[in-house]
């Protein structure tokens, strides 16, 4: 290519000179445009470690109305519900002309712009807002023939996910590509092996154009910004309209991103993607003539030199659908401020506490909890994250796996792995022999596994070895035809010989005794739990069961880096049974009985059952209440799973045998594309002492946390609560509500159609196409309606207003979520129920919904 911007050789050394800062300043203002651009990508979290993601938590600065104007505008994405479906709750009277009048009240917006009830209701008839403004590609792909062949945006977008796909694989593919050069490198060359994409796009002669390509990520910035001609102003939109195109794999890019700021790196991957697209647009200039070119710049540059006014206007135009959002969750707030309102609130129990349950925050627990101190007055709940605060990351026996055990929002410090641990004291000291036997052992069953599998990915290999081996799936595909009442499977132990599995125990590596004591004590006072303890506390993880099933993890706990808690609960237990732990929590003026006994626990949400660990290392009066929780459990378990049978479209009235058969069967099958509904539902978030939600039926759609503020002088734990479990429970409802409103673009798609991507870096819908975040379509709908509603969370803090205040004051990310209205915060006051609003506190006054 010919550089336009090339000067004389004879010009003065002053021009030459101011022509150089001109062209550093320009090339500082692009990347500084690309960088705002790629800033504004989500993470996306692997499927082995699935957590669920706010799609727009890099664009929480901003207002929830301006993002859902921009992301209509550049991406045609929809933040708010659907147009129809809020007409439909509308007719159904889902929404009442209550519910609208106090979102109208209740929104500054809607006061200013005297926007009235009916006015909301034509825009919900006038159907959906489109406006999205086009790129380069779209305005160049203006051949008469386009409709005989795939769109150009089509096309590219699959050749771009294709490459990526190949490039980031390191546990699918046999042969793996050379990365060494980066992503923008290997997609050079790629294209350049490419002699399909011509065809599929009608440009036979591409490959001429090819050569053209930009050396490096730099180049291909600078070369497009510069040939488009469009407003400095609006580079960074422009740039975030094109990742937007590819925004699956931007969001797993982001996710390499955010990874590498945890550890204290910086990684290039997103702004090499960048680059890739907008090369692109120099392969289709080549293939263009000039008068077509000139044709196509001047309908880009026309549409963008307006992209400030249409995305006032698209804001503007998203009023009414800001109005209808808040009425959709003002009609739930009104039942949950009448069952707080309502609740009996008893300062002290009644009867012996016995045991203590410390069950995850996560919404499934919440039935179960409540079903069982409804069985057993002796037994008294309380919520916490499901990670136990325990910062790790865990390496299970004789391999090199390392995963974290912990929200996303942190990095782990401290280490978990497996060591042998009998349960007769006399039989220690032969453990250490004990655990380089099951390592060896373990190690060798693997590699004959690796050498069996080897076998079928030789080319000449691969079709006898499906005839000799395929019989080795008979079983497997019987189960699917008829599944099996197996328990959930341990995939950690997997390869273990069964005399080292019961023996096989995680435990924090590497850390010296005051630090345990002091990891105790943080755990214990977070939990509130550095006083009056039970003789039997336990610690109850969860984790979900399903066969064949690429999204399981996003069923399991977020707080775990989708894993189950057993690791961090089972850790956990250990440490606060250790006899110097507690001598030193002694020392810290922390007293744990002698009688007290932790017992690591797991709740499988989709059976209901209750599962524990170690019970051999129980002293026998530990033991003893163990055995007696059992009918306890299963009183309990019956009681949610007839509450859960109705969604799951199971009979209620079924015996307690036949129910429970049922859901473990379900658990199993192959073919079963909803296992459970895992968080659909998820609406509020209760921060308040357990007396204040005792004995209400809040229908597993409320996060739980346990807090004293009268144990909380110094509102160190608040301010832990609402910027790290609020943050976390705020991304669970959000990957909920954006998979519901646009289950296109931010959901997964259908389950029937994945393929998995990399092992574990997505899925495809289908065999192409861009890399698919979000939740699935049968996540979200049972094939007749949808099961969750989108409803940002209503979280409810029983503390008083100056520690809310403060910690508010403190955290910039908190103040953007709550004035930009991405959730609502209310109190617990002595006059009632108190609403945060444009940084004041209001009565909550929600009237009647008839």
């Amino acid at each position: 290519m010919i550089d336009q911007l090339s000067k004389q050789a004879t010009a003065p050394a002053e021009d030459l000179m101011a022509a150089g800062d001109v062209a550093q300043t320009r090339h500082a203002a692009i990347a500084r445009a690309c960088a705002m651009a790629c800033q504004a990508i989500a993470p996306a979290w692997p499927l082995d470690r699935a957590i669920a993601v706010n799609p727009h938590w890099s664009r929480i600065g901003m207002p929830v109305r301006r993002v859902a104007a921009r992301m209509a505008v550049l991406g045609g994405i929809q933040v708010f519900p659907p147009r129809d479906r809020q007409l439909l709750a509308w007719r159904e009277g889902r929404i009442t002309a209550a519910d609208l009048a106090e979102a109208l009240r209740q929104l500054p917006a809607a006061q200013t712009a005297a926007v009235t009830a009916e006015q909301c209701i034509a825009a919900l008839q006038a159907g959906a807002l489109r406006v999205q403004l086009p790129l380069l590609i779209d305005v160049l792909d203006n051949d008469p023939q386009r409709h005989t062949r795939l769109p150009w945006r089509q096309a590219i977008t699959h050749q771009v996910s294709q490459t990526c796909a190949a490039y980031f694989d390191e546990h699918q593919a046999s042969w793996q590509p050379e990365r060494s050069q980066g992503l923008y490198a290997f997609w050079r060359e790629t294209l350049q092996h490419d002699h399909g994409i011509g065809l599929l796009m009608g440009l036979p002669h591409i490959g001429r154009a090819i050569s053209a390509l930009p050396a490096t990520v730099q180049d291909a910035e600078r070369w497009v910004i510069e040939r488009l001609g469009l407003p400095q102003a609006v580079w960074a939109d422009y740039l975030e309209s094109v990742l937007l195109t590819v925004n699956g794999w931007a969001s797993w890019c982001a996710y390499l991103g955010w990874q590498a700021g945890l550890a204290g790196r910086q990684d290039s991957h997103l702004r090499e993607l960048l680059a890739i697209r907008l090369a692109w647009g120099v392969l289709l200039l080549e293939c263009k003539d000039d008068a077509a070119a000139r044709q196509a710049f001047g309908a880009l540059q026309q549409a963008w030199s307006q992209a400030g006014a249409v995305l006032q206007d698209a804001e503007q135009a998203l009023l009414p659908d800001e109005v209808w959002q808040l009425a959709l969750e003002i009609g739930y707030q009104r039942a949950l401020a009448q069952q707080l309102a309502a609740a009996h609130v008893h300062d002290a129990p009644a009867t012996a506490i016995e045991v203590q349950a410390a069950f995850c925050i996560d919404v499934r627990s919440e039935p179960l909890r409540r079903a069982l101190e409804a069985a057993w007055p002796g037994i008294r709940t309380l919520g916490f994250a499901g990670f136990f605060g325990l910062p790790v990351d865990y390496t299970p026996l004789a391999t090199e796996a390392s995963r974290p055990q912990l929200p996303g929002l942190l990095a782990p410090s401290m280490a978990v792995g497996d060591r042998i641990v009998s349960s007769d004291p006399v039989q220690r000291a032969d453990d250490a022999a004990r655990l380089g036997a099951a390592s060896r052992a373990r190690q060798a069953r693997f590699a004959r596994a690796d050498q069996w599998l080897a076998a079928s990915r030789w080319p000449g290999a691969a079709f006898s070895f499906v005839e000799a081996a395929g019989v080795a799936y008979v079983g497997k595909l019987g189960n699917w035809l008829r599944p099996n009442r197996q328990a959930r499977a341990r995939d950690d132990l997997a390869g273990l010989s069964t005399r080292y599995r019961q023996l096989c125990r995680p435990q924090l590596l590497g850390v010296d005794l005051d630090a345990k004591v002091a990891l105790a004590a943080r755990v214990l006072h977070a939990m509130g739990l550095e006083q009056q303890l039970a003789p039997l506390v336990l610690l109850v993880g969860h984790g979900s069961q399903s066969a064949n099933n690429a999204h399981a993890a996003a069923l399991d706990c977020g707080a775990c880096c989708g894993q189950t808690g057993e690791v961090n609960a089972r850790s956990l237990a250990q440490l606060l049974n250790d006899g110097a732990v507690r001598q030193g929590l002694q020392g810290r003026g922390v007293h744990v009985p002698e009688t007290t006994v932790f017992v690591a626990a797991l709740h499988n949400t989709t059976t209901d059952q209750i599962e524990g660990f170690d019970l051999d290392l129980l002293p026998p009066a530990a033991q003893a209440r163990w055995l007696r929780l059992q009918a306890v459990f299963a009183q309990a378990g019956d009681q949610v799973r007839r509450e859960r049978a109705l969604s799951l479209r199971l009979d209620p009235q079924a015996s307690h045998d036949a129910l429970l058969d049922q859901l473990i069967r379900r658990a199993n099958d192959g073919a079963q594309t909803r296992p459970e509904w895992g968080l659909a539902g998820n609406a509020a978030f209760l921060i308040a002492p357990r007396r204040r939600s005792m004995g209400l039926a809040l229908d597993g759609r409320s996060f739980l946390h346990d807090y004293d503020a009268s144990l909380d002088a110094d509102g160190s734990v608040l301010e832990l609560l609402m910027t790290a479990p609020m943050l976390v429970t705020h991304w669970i409802n959000w990957q909920y509500h954006a998979s519901t409103c646009d289950p296109q673009r931010l959901g997964s798609g259908n389950k029937l159609l994945h393929n998995v991507v990399g092992g574990t870096l997505g899925v495809f819908e289908g065999n192409g196409g861009d890399l698919r975040i979000g939740l699935s379509q049968q996540s979200l709908h049972d094939g007749e309606r949808w099961m969750h509603e989108p409803l940002r969370l209503t979280v409810v803090i029983d503390a008083p207003q100056a520690a809310i205040d403060a910690v508010i004051g403190k955290h910039a990310v908190v103040r953007q979520l709550l004035d930009h209205g991405w959730l609502h915060l209310w109190r617990f006051d002595q006059a009632g129920l108190q609403r945060y609003a444009h940084a004041s506190w209001l009565p909550l006054t929600l009237n009647s919904g008839s």
